[in-house]
């Protein structure tokens, strides 16, 4: 299984959730300026379009961008604090289908003072009337940042959730 990890803004993955990860596949994590490259999402969509990749996880600007990016390549994914709606830096958003064909996993944490999560909740909201399928966990325990903890729980729920 290949897993896509795309880290948020300035940010990248870090050795301990790699392992997590790779518990369950090969990852890939490119690094990605956002700053100096607002096409961030095409850019990815060309380099791993044939790329045999399974699913894509991402946190923050890394969620924005697995949130479109799994709607062009048609795959599940897992996004953390994602910033649908509001973004600190420009990013072209792709067109892209109404649904990925896959229910799309996002954790939110209330206490997330960079991302609103309120603004999350409004974006999806404005959606209710595609196809596509949402499993939304809110979590009241988590900021911004995911530890480690965290993320391995809901990585294991999302896998198990794909039956892997």
């Amino acid at each position: 299984m290949n897993i896509l990890y795309i880290h948020g803004l300035n940010g990248s993955l870090t050795p301990e959730k790699r392992t997590i990860l790779e518990h369950f596949g090969t990852v890939k994590s490119p690094s990605l300026d956002y700053e100096n490259n607002a096409d961030s999402i095409n850019s990815l969509y060309t380099h791993f379009k044939d790329a045999h990749i399974d699913m894509i996880i991402g946190s923050s600007m890394g969620g924005f961008a697995g949130y479109h990016l799994s709607k062009l390549l048609r795959l599940p994914c897992l996004i953390f604090n994602p910033a649908l709606a509001d973004r600190s830096v420009y990013q072209t958003i792709p067109t892209t289908g109404e649904s990925s064909k896959h229910t799309l996993h996002l954790v939110l944490g209330s206490q997330d003072s960079v991302v609103n999560p309120k603004g999350t909740l409004d974006f999806l909201a404005n959606l209710l009337h595609t196809s596509q399928d949402y499993s939304i966990s809110i979590r009241h325990d988590l900021e911004h940042r995911i530890p480690i903890t965290a993320f391995e729980e809901e990585v294991a729920k999302f896998m198990a959730a794909l039956h892997i």
